[in-house]
């Protein structure tokens, strides 16, 4: 009998992972970026879509915005503008829990929010941002950090199905 040759596909799939991030917290927002970039760091395909509050993690500090009705206008005023606004789920005290929190993370060498999103982005994790939430918001794309895009749940629903891994961080 003539030996059969047996044939291997070589190609690895990728494992994925998806955060669906809807909180706007600072200490829910670390732990979906701790996690972002712990899986990036182990050649895991990460990829996180914002929503509602979560935004405000994406959104610039200073930025040049279009014109606006007045709801839109009252949200940006309100709602914090990027990483380093952020506050406390708990404890945050008018601020003060905030600060100690960042105080403590410096001391102890753990990377702030703003180092952390730039590391994912190094790292080669994906950014998403919701439309929807966004036109209800009243948030424009100038307002995002660069590399961010956007997309409806369809297509966070779609990455979700072709993980190993979601997570709903709320």
């Amino acid at each position: 009998m003539p030996e059969q040759e047996i044939i291997k596909d070589n190609t690895e799939e990728v494992e994925k992972m998806t955060l669906l991030v809807f909180a706007g917290d600072l200490d829910k927002i670390l732990g979906a970026f701790i996690i972002a970039t712990g899986a990036a760091a182990m050649d895991i395909e990460v990829r996180m879509f914002f929503a509602f509050w979560g935004l405000n993690a994406l959104r610039r500090e200073k930025c040049k915005t279009s014109r606006k009705d007045f709801l839109s206008r009252m949200f940006g005023w309100m709602l914090p503008k990027g990483a380093n606004k952020l506050k406390l789920s708990k404890m945050n005290m008018m601020g003060l829990g905030t600060s100690m929190m960042k105080r403590v993370m410096k001391k102890k060498n753990v990377m702030s929010l703003p180092v952390l999103i730039k590391t994912a982005q190094e790292l080669g994790v994906k950014f998403t941002a919701c439309e929807m939430s966004m036109n209800i918001m009243g948030i424009g794309k100038e307002e995002l950090l660069d590399g961010v895009k956007l997309a409806g749940v369809a297509t966070a629903l779609s990455e979700a199905s072709e993980s190993k891994t979601s997570l709903f961080i709320s």
